[in-house]
């Protein structure tokens, strides 16, 4: 259990994953977007790569096709949505319009393999994750 002094939850995400067919080219688009590499296997089949609070997101080969634009089954939490969606336009990475909802504000970009890569605001309310 975290220590009294620690204003975290107790409990993270550890890993989630993202079937991809070119694991090198998604892990060097995730690093565009903030990911930190940790590991990547000689075979390039396997990639690791960590977000912010530790989780990782895995990054496995797969020969199944990915309909293009299916929105990836994890997405991505930012601070400040539109200064990445500003990041998203300097990279030329395609970005939607921003949109909002009850809770977020979020936009997509064409991502590795086809998926559509949804990047979210942040809803902790400033409380440390």
């Amino acid at each position: 259990m975290a220590k009294k002094s620690d204003k975290r939850p107790p409990v993270a995400v550890g890993h989630v994953s993202l079937d991809v067919k070119d694991v090198p080219g998604a892990s060097a688009f995730m690093q565009l977007l903030g990911l930190r590499h940790v590991f990547e296997n000689e075979t390039q089949t396997f990639a690791v790569l960590e977000l912010r609070g530790g989780t990782h997101l895995i990054l496995r080969k797969s020969r199944k096709k990915i309909k293009q634009g299916e929105v990836a089954p994890v997405d991505l939490m930012v601070d400040d949505v539109e200064a990445m969606r500003d990041f998203c336009k300097e990279k030329k990475l395609k970005p939607s319009k921003i949109t909002s909802g009850s809770v977020h504000s979020s936009f997509y970009v064409p991502g590795p393999d086809g998926w559509s890569i949804k990047i979210t605001s942040s809803h902790t309310g400033g409380r440390p994750v």
